[in-house]
C-alpha cells in the first residue's frame, strides 16, 4: 500500500472542497438548521408550573366572563321588565285621567242641570206664588202599590220608595219598574193633593262610594232625586209644583248597622207640602 506524506494528503482534500477551505462540523448537523437545546430538570418543571399557572388564570378568566354575561343577561330582564312597569303605569295614568275627565264633565253637567232647574224655579215664582196652608194634610192609602211606605211627619205627608226597587244599585238610573212606580205614586198623589208643593228627596244609607261618577253619597242623592223629578215632569207634573233635595245619609231611619237597616234607608221620598201653587 503506497504512503502519503501529510502535505499531500492536505493537498488531496483541498482539492476535493473546491474552494480552498476546510469545513469541520463535530456534531454532524446540517448548515442552517436550528441547533438542538438541551433542558435540566429544574427548568422543565418551572415551565411546567408556568403553564399551570397559565391554565388556572385562563380557566378563572373564562368563570368570571361566564359570570359576568349572566349579569348582563339578568340586567336586560330588570330593564325589560322595568319598561314593561312603566308602560303599565303609563296606561294606568292615562285611564285614570280619562275616568277624572269623565266624572268632572258628569259633574260639570249635574251642576248645570242643578242650575238650570234653580233658574226655572226662580223664573217660576215671579208669576206663581204660594199659598200658604197651616192645616194638617191626611195621610191617604195607595192603590195597586207594595213596598210603599207612608207616614205624616208634621204638616206634611211624606211617601218612602226603597231606592233598590226605583235604581239601579248605587246608580242614578231608573230601573224600569221603579219609573212606573214613582209616576204611579206621583198620579195619586196629584189626585189627593191638587197644586200641593211636592219635593223629591233622595236619601242614602252612607256607604262609602264605589263610584267615581258619584264620589259621595250626598252626590248621588241629588243625583237620584233630579233622575226623578224628571219622570214626574214627564208624568206631567207641572215644575211649580216640584223642588228636589239630596238628603245624602243625613237622615236615616233606623241605624245603620246591618243590611236590612240600609236597604231600608237607601229610598226616595216624595214629600207633600201643605202649601199650594196659585198663579197672579
Amino acid at each position: 500500500m503506497a504512503r502519503y506524506s501529510v502535505p499531500c494528503l492536505c493537498l488531496c482534500l483541498l482539492f476535493a472542497t473546491g474552494c480552498g477551505r476546510v469545513v469541520f462540523r463535530p456534531n454532524g448537523t446540517a448548515p442552517g438548521q436550528p441547533q438542538p437545546v438541551t433542558l435540566t430538570y429544574d427548568q422543565q418543571q418551572q415551565i411546567a408550573q408556568r403553564e399551570q399557572d397559565l391554565q388556572r388564570r385562563a380557566d378563572q378568566l373564562d368563570r368570571d366572563n361566564q359570570e359576568l354575561e349572566s349579569l348582563l343577561a339578568q340586567s336586560r330582564q330588570q330593564v325589560q321588565l322595568l319598561g314593561d312597569q312603566v308602560t303599565a303605569t303609563q296606561d294606568q295614568l292615562r285611564a285614570t285621567a280619562e275616568r277624572l275627565a269623565s266624572t268632572q264633565s258628569d259633574n260639570t253637567q249635574l251642576q248645570n242641570r242643578t242650575q238650570e232647574l234653580l233658574a226655572s224655579t226662580q223664573a217660576q215664582t215671579k208669576t206663581i206664588g204660594f199659598a200658604p196652608n197651616s192645616s194638617l194634610l191626611q195621610p191617604i192609602q195607595l192603590r195597586g202599590l207594595t213596598g210603599v211606605d207612608i207616614r205624616q211627619d208634621g204638616d206634611v205627608i211624606r211617601v218612602a220608595l226603597p231606592a233598590d226597587q226605583v235604581f239601579y244599585t248605587n246608580t242614578a238610573q231608573l230601573q224600569p219598574t221603579g219609573e212606573r212606580l214613582v209616576t204611579n205614586v206621583a198620579t195619586q198623589l196629584m189626585e189627593a193633593y191638587p197644586g200641593h208643593m211636592i219635593g223629591v228627596e233622595g236619601h242614602t244609607d252612607g256607604a262609602p262610594s264605589a263610584s267615581a261618577q258619584f264620589p259621595t253619597a250626598q252626590h248621588l242623592s241629588v243625583a237620584q232625586a233630579t233622575a226623578a223629578y224628571d219622570a214626574l215632569r214627564r208624568t206631567g207634573v207641572p215644575a211649580a209644583q216640584l223642588f228636589t233635595v239630596g238628603q245624602g245619609a243625613n237622615h236615616p231611619l233606623v241605624s245603620n248597622a246591618t243590611e236590612a237597616g240600609r236597604q231600608k234607608n237607601r229610598r226616595l221620598e216624595l214629600v207633600v207640602y201643605p202649601e199650594t201653587v196659585r198663579r197672579r
